[in-house]
């Protein structure tokens, strides 16, 4: 959360990845920020670890996702 405000408060479009055990951090932080709107989308959890068939495998269900919401037209 806090990369993509960063980014955000700099004028750069950005999405914040939060995987779905971290979605109620993920909220607070975007509140405390005063971004609560920012876009986000959830990933399961985890992925950092779970191999590359899987990892590519949630990026191509993802990045389709990540286009929808740098273009508007996707809710958090």
């Amino acid at each position: 959360m806090r990369d993509g405000i960063n980014a955000a408060t700099l004028g750069i479009p950005a999405v914040a990845l939060v995987t779905k055990d971290f979605w109620p951090q993920g909220d607070f932080v975007a509140r405390s920020l005063g971004m609560p709107d920012l876009p986000r989308i959830k990933l399961p959890h985890p992925v950092a670890g779970t191999g590359q068939h899987n990892m590519r495998e949630i990026a191509r269900q993802t990045v389709p996702l990540i286009l929808e919401a740098l273009a508007g037209r996707h809710g958090t």
